[in-house]
């Protein structure tokens, strides 16, 4: 089979593309069809394990260290490829940029790290991946009766046309029938249509076959009559008018988020009627990673998540998080830069929880030692009597664990299972001098995966996905979330209402 591809294009970044491809992948896997995501190139801190592939045509050299197994994909081809109802593996997103400070990134190339990529020049990198790029597409669809590709930013931005891997080359090489998707509520979407369809080269114009204004608040009837306007100018209807929908449960993606001017999301909003029973405090430092990891506190009843970039912002928090990092010891500076060392510090004295995890676990210790210059050396917080040692080899693997003994504001996790993913360099263990003068740090998880401190407030973990556990989160709150499944079908039956009727499907004759 060769398979149908629809292209998901944005205005902008935080448009909408990742959620409507996510939609499309549930939409088309409903109607029966096979379904794949594919994103040729995603920039993102944002990132989930999943098979590596073993056969060595790749262009990197497969890591054969039986410790180190999985390889990386951005979180939203993993959430899109849950939708489609596939496994969700490393060709679904063949190249994977990780932003470690603004001017470099960590290069991932079919799920595994790429030095000598990460040292190129961004433009010197795309004729070195691109066959790599079709030679993943080509097995997709291959394999597949539908395959929904998101680009990426946009693809007007033609300081990069000539270097480009992720929007109007795919477009072309798939023949990819392609909708161009704008955030209308942050005005001049009509402008930002137009604007990107003027810029786009004339022979890719006929690629677009409907502008999507998404996140719509208001009487619909006032659009008119730009939408018919717009057509005439371009050729190009207007296929569907989302409204601005706040509660979808879908992670964010890409740290894009809500709050305009702020950056960050918006503190969550309380369920009608509810009691708010706890304060969850995330720090968002510049490099979180894995932040797609919290959406599930969102959902749960009595729980207000808050994400933290100021003293303020803890102070009245239950819990404060620590999460993922892509540059721990950079985000540890910037933390103690804004004075949040200190609130953390005085937090944890009243006795008050505070969990790190991955990164964060990182932070929470004595020490952090870069000998291989991987991530930097630096004091830690020291709530948890442990030192990190970076070193080159970067562990990337689910894992089954189970925790032990826990006390404290911990102690409802005691004796749960759990099922998590690491994705970190760096070992950690404990002060051996702290240790010697009796000061312990407490192993409750198998395998070293997890400490707690004397006072049982203060736990570190290196496992992600602790708050995607149905047993932790009935541990910890005696509640559930939404399932995924439900989340995708709910995408799914939403763009079934708000397309014109006939779109979809026509998508793919």
């Amino acid at each position: 089979m060769t398979a149908r591809c629809v292209m998901v294009l944005g205005t902008t970044s935080g448009a909408g593309k990742s959620w409507l491809a996510t939609a499309l992948c549930r939409w088309y896997a409903r109607q029966g069809l096979k379904v794949a995501p594919f994103k040729a190139q995603n920039m993102s801190n944002n990132a989930r394990v999943v098979a590596a592939r073993t056969d060595r045509h790749a262009d990197n050299q497969a890591d054969d260290k039986a410790e180190n197994h999985g390889g990386e994909i951005g979180s939203a081809q993993y959430f899109q490829a849950l939708a489609a109802r596939a496994v969700p593996e490393v060709r679904m997103n063949p190249l994977l940029l990780k932003p470690e400070r603004d001017t470099h990134s960590q290069v991932v190339l079919m799920g595994r790290v790429d030095e000598a990529l990460s040292a190129l020049p961004w433009r010197g990198r795309s004729e070195r991946v691109w066959p790599t790029i079709v030679r993943a597409l080509d097995e997709l669809r291959a394999e597949n009766d539908v395959v929904v590709i998101e680009g990426a930013g946009s693809p007007a931005e033609i300081n990069l046309m000539a270097s480009d891997i992720v929007n109007l080359r795919v477009a072309r090489y798939a023949e990819a029938r392609c909708l161009l998707v704008t955030d209308i509520d942050r005005g001049g979407a009509f402008a930002h249509l137009y604007g990107t369809w003027a810029l786009m080269p004339e022979a890719d114009r006929a690629l677009l076959h409907g502008f999507v204004l998404n996140k719509f608040r208001g009487d619909a009837s006032l659009l008119a009559p730009a939408p018919q306007q717009l057509q005439e100018m371009t050729g190009v209807p207007t296929v569907a008018t989302l409204p601005m929908w706040w509660s979808h449960g879908l992670p964010e993606e890409d740290g894009m988020f809500e709050t305009a001017g702020a950056g960050f999301l918006p503190s969550s909003p309380p369920f009608p009627g509810e009691e708010r029973r706890k304060t969850v405090a995330v720090v968002a430092y510049p490099r979180i990673s894995n932040l797609d990891e919290f959406q599930p506190l969102k959902n749960v009843p009595g729980v207000r998540l808050r994400w933290a970039r100021t003293p303020n912002d803890l102070a009245d928090a239950d819990w404060i998080v620590l999460p993922g990092s892509k540059h721990t010891s950079g985000d540890l500076a910037w933390l103690r830069a804004q004075g949040l060392d200190r609130a953390i510090a005085a937090h944890a004295a009243r006795g008050g929880a505070v969990l790190g995890i991955c990164g964060g676990l990182q932070m929470l210790g004595e020490a952090l030692i870069d000998p291989h210059g991987i991530d930097g050396n630096a004091p830690g917080l020291g709530l948890l009597p442990l030192v990190t040692v970076f070193d080159p080899d970067k562990t990337v693997r689910h894992r089954d664990a189970h925790f032990g003994e826990l006390t404290g504001p911990w102690s409802a996790l005691s004796d749960v299972a759990m099922h998590g993913y690491e994705i970190h360099h760096g070992r950690t263990a404990e002060h051996s001098a702290m240790a010697a003068a009796g000061d312990r740090a407490l192993p409750v998880m198998n395998d070293g995966m997890a400490w707690q401190n004397g006072a049982g407030n203060v736990l570190g973990i290196y496992l992600h996905g602790l708050f995607e556990d149905p047993a932790v989160l009935h541990a910890l709150f005696g509640a559930t979330a939404p399932t995924l499944d439900a989340v995708f079908d709910g995408l799914a039956d939403y763009i079934d209402t708000h397309f014109d009727a006939g779109v979809l499907r026509s998508l793919i004759e």
